[in-house]
């Protein structure tokens, strides 16, 4: 019942009563308390302990509704906090979150230290969680999802497996993003940086490439020459300049250098190429047995001679012995004793 019907109810009932009571005995009586005299007709008297219990009553019945009202706002509170949890561990930031319900408290703390992965849909959630959980999973199928756009751009942080992805979805379907990327790789992710050096890469030009040789690593720097005179490749536009300032950063093994000269032969004319390479020996001995390899491949060999008489007697077997043979007889060829890709061993 509520408290205002309860209340009419309970006053009628006093007023029936003490109207009964006063046909009865119209009479006043007097009570003595404390040395005061209280003079009421025998009416009242009969209903006022009514009225005690009534005021008793109510009082009950509003400190346990406060009671209830106030632990249901606990309620609803931990709900909202409980809602915000799930929130953030389903974009992968679980924030620790404070709780007044114990029974509450107990077992979502766990959600302050987890990610929660949704596997199938669920019906019936608040607009906040639907509409994160269905970003997410645009993410994680591979759709790009402008955060900026759906105001998101301030929930992951940097290292989030979900931003990380988010950018990686990006770099395949924009190409303007890739260079965004390579212009300021410092504010991005390894895993960003490498795709995106990894797509520049094999769809860029060296001209194009050059400001960012800095940056480039062995692998993505012979994707890009491999594409030299590609047949299904435009030209990657790569000058002898160019190829120094590649050279220049990169730490590159002797099988690095075998593998250079074996593409630049084709793409520099020959002196052009050995001058490049008689350079890179001087400045780098891992680069010795490519210069070695173009002296034989243009059939220098009064130079190639000198280079080996300046050099220890036991280093480049091969090629020495291959220079023996050519001595003797002049239609033995580079490839019929040395392997291009095994020089180095």
């Amino acid at each position: 019942m509520r408290l205002g019907l309860y209340i009419f109810a309970a006053l009628t009932l006093i007023a029936i009563m003490g109207a009964f009571a006063y046909t009865i005995n119209p009479n006043n009586y007097i009570v003595e308390i404390l040395g005061i005299n209280f003079n009421f007709p025998v009416a009242v008297w009969f209903t006022l302990p009514m009225v005690f219990l009534l005021v008793f009553t109510i009082i009950h019945m509003v400190f346990y509704s406060l009671k209830s009202y106030f632990k249901l706002k606990k309620w609803h509170r931990d709900a909202a906090t409980l809602d915000d949890a799930l929130y953030w561990s389903v974009v992968n930031e679980p924030k620790e979150q404070k709780y007044a319900i114990p029974e509450i408290a107990t077992s979502a703390a766990l959600l302050g230290k987890s990610d929660v992965t949704v596997l199938d849909t669920v019906e019936g959630l608040s607009p906040r969680l639907a509409k994160v959980i269905n970003i997410t999973n645009k993410i994680k199928n591979g759709e790009y999802v402008d955060l900026k756009e759906q105001k998101m751009a301030k929930v992951f942080n940097e290292g989030n497996s979900l931003l990380i992805n988010n950018r990686l979805n990006r770099l395949k379907a924009d190409d303007k993003f890739v260079e965004d990327v390579m212009k300021s790789s410092s504010s991005f992710s390894d895993e960003v940086r490498a795709e995106a050096l990894a797509i520049f890469a094999s769809k860029e030009t060296f001209f194009k490439a050059r400001k960012y040789h800095k940056i480039f690593d062995v692998k993505n720097f012979f994707v890009m020459l491999n594409r030299v005179h590609n047949a299904n490749e435009e030209d990657v536009e790569l000058t002898s300049e160019i190829l120094n300032d590649f050279v220049s950063a990169l730490k590159l093994s002797c099988q690095d250098f075998a593998n250079i000269a074996n593409i630049t032969k084709k793409l520099f004319r020959p002196d052009e190429n050995l001058a490049l390479f008689k350079k890179y020996q001087s400045d780098n001995p891992k680069a010795q047995a490519a210069y070695l390899y173009l002296l034989f491949e243009y059939e220098l060999m009064d130079g190639a001679s000198a280079y080996l008489d300046e050099q220890d007697e036991y280093e480049f077997a091969q090629f020495r012995a291959l220079y023996d043979l050519k001595q003797s007889q002049k239609n033995y060829k580079l490839e019929d004793l040395i392997d291009i890709n095994a020089i180095c061993k």
